[in-house]
C-alpha cells in the first residue's frame, strides 16, 4: 500500500513539474535582445561616446521594457500583441542607442 502511495505522489510531482513549465510564459528572443542592448550601452560608456545623462536615460528605458516583460509574463501568456509591444519598444531603445552613441558629444 505504501508503494502505491508514495508511486502516486511522485507521479502527481512530476505532472505539477510539467504543467508549471508549460504555464511559464518565454521570450527568449527579447531576453537575448536585452542583454544585447546592455551591452552596446556599456560599450558606449566605456568608450566615452555616452554621457552621464545619456546613459541614464538609456537604462530608465532599458528598464521600462523590463517592466513591461514582466507585466506580459504575468498571467502566464505573452500574446502577440504583448509581443509586437515588446519589440516596437526595444526597436525605439535600438535606435536610441544608435543616436545617442553617434552625437559626437563627449564624456566628460
Amino acid at each position: 500500500m505504501k508503494k502505491y502511495i508514495i508511486a502516486a505522489s511522485l507521479l502527481m510531482g512530476f505532472v505539477s513539474l510539467s504543467a508549471s513549465g508549460f504555464a511559464q510564459a518565454r521570450t527568449p528572443h527579447v531576453r537575448a535582445r536585452q542583454e544585447r542592448q546592455q551591452g552596446r550601452i556599456a560599450q558606449g560608456v566605456k568608450s566615452g561616446e555616452l554621457t552621464a545623462r545619456e546613459t541614464a536615460h538609456l537604462e530608465m528605458r532599458e528598464a521600462k521594457i523590463q517592466h513591461d516583460k514582466k507585466e506580459a509574463k504575468a498571467d502566464g501568456v505573452v500574446t502577440a500583441q504583448e509581443r509586437r509591444k515588446l519589440n516596437r519598444e526595444q526597436n525605439r531603445a535600438s535606435r536610441a542607442i544608435y543616436r545617442q552613441k553617434h552625437d559626437g558629444q563627449d564624456r566628460n
